[in-house]
């Protein structure tokens, strides 16, 4: 029997402005590390865009309690990345560097790599994480304003980043990109969104073949549906509510359930993974 919207509702319906607050979400996400803690990143610097909330924060929390120090690369949500920071130092007593600014500004991801340089001496792990995403009905809703501003977000900062990073990275480094579920089966109301994160999957397999001489490995994570402010953002009050119900597991997933697949990509234990996508999406079959 097919259940009623009210019935799927999983949370609250509720909207926000963008970039969106984390600290304004119902219920809050839930971001700290669930796992005891092993120093699998000790003595590693790892710089984080999109870090404030959401995966990006929950990443930043999980590397800073095995040991890494952190950059957070954030638009503009100072209140949200402050937080972060406090646990960071805190709670993990590691180091924890705030860079507001728009990643999808070439010079400004130049700037950051030079800031995080100059404070930890070098870049281990990158993690492209950075987000943005409009709901638009039909492709011609599209603006050409709205099309270089989820490009120049999503993708072409990974350029950017990486490109300033890798002047800076070793032997055994590692850069770990975000794409999504939707790159894989796409989405009617995201075209312009699942476009870049199509591109995403393309750029990591490539970037991985090109950097393999350098012992630089780099992989990328394809969540599905997960409970971050670009939700409430972005989405219908209604769909606010329902997000996720349709996943096989019947919710979306907690940033704190991604993380360690980063971790994993980041540490160690992924010393043999190489152009690659982990895909946390509670259940969905992906092939690719």
């Amino acid at each position: 029997m097919q259940k009623s919207k009210e019935e799927k509702n999983v949370r609250p319906p509720q909207s926000q402005t963008l970039p969106g607050k984390e600290s304004e979400m119902k219920p809050l996400p839930k971001s700290e590390p669930v796992e005891p803690k092993q120093g699998k990143l000790t003595g590693k610097k790892a710089l984080i865009t999109g870090g404030d909330s959401g995966i990006g924060k929950a990443v930043a929390l999980l590397f800073a309690s095995e040991g890494a120090d952190i950059a957070i690369s954030y638009l503009s949500e100072d209140d949200d990345a402050s937080e972060v920071a406090k646990s960071i130092i805190g709670s993990y007593n590691k180091r924890c560097l705030l860079l507001p600014g728009d990643v999808g500004q070439k010079q400004h991801c130049e700037n950051i790599v030079e800031q995080v340089i100059k404070e930890f001496g070098t870049i281990d792990i990158l993690v492209n994480n950075a987000g943005v995403q409009f709901v638009q009905k039909t492709l011609e809703d599209i603006s050409q304003e709205q099309l270089l501003k989820t490009f120049s977000t999503n993708i072409f900062s990974m350029f950017y980043l990486t490109a300033a990073s890798l002047k800076y990275m070793k032997e055994g480094s590692c850069i770990i990109n975000t794409t999504s579920v939707t790159a894989y089966r796409g989405s009617g109301g995201l075209i312009d969104y699942s476009s870049t994160k199509g591109a995403i999957v393309s750029f990591t397999r490539s970037l991985s073949a090109n950097l393999i001489d350098r012992k630089i490995r780099v992989n990328g994570v394809a969540p599905g549906p997960v409970w971050t402010p670009l939700i409430p953002a972005t989405f219908e009050k209604e769909d606010v509510a329902t997000h996720g119900s349709d996943s096989p597991m019947g919710r979306a997933g907690e940033p704190n359930e991604i993380a360690p697949a980063y971790l994993f990509l980041a540490s160690k234990d992924g010393s043999y993974f190489t152009g690659q996508i982990l895909h946390p999406n509670g259940g969905e079959i992906i092939n690719g």
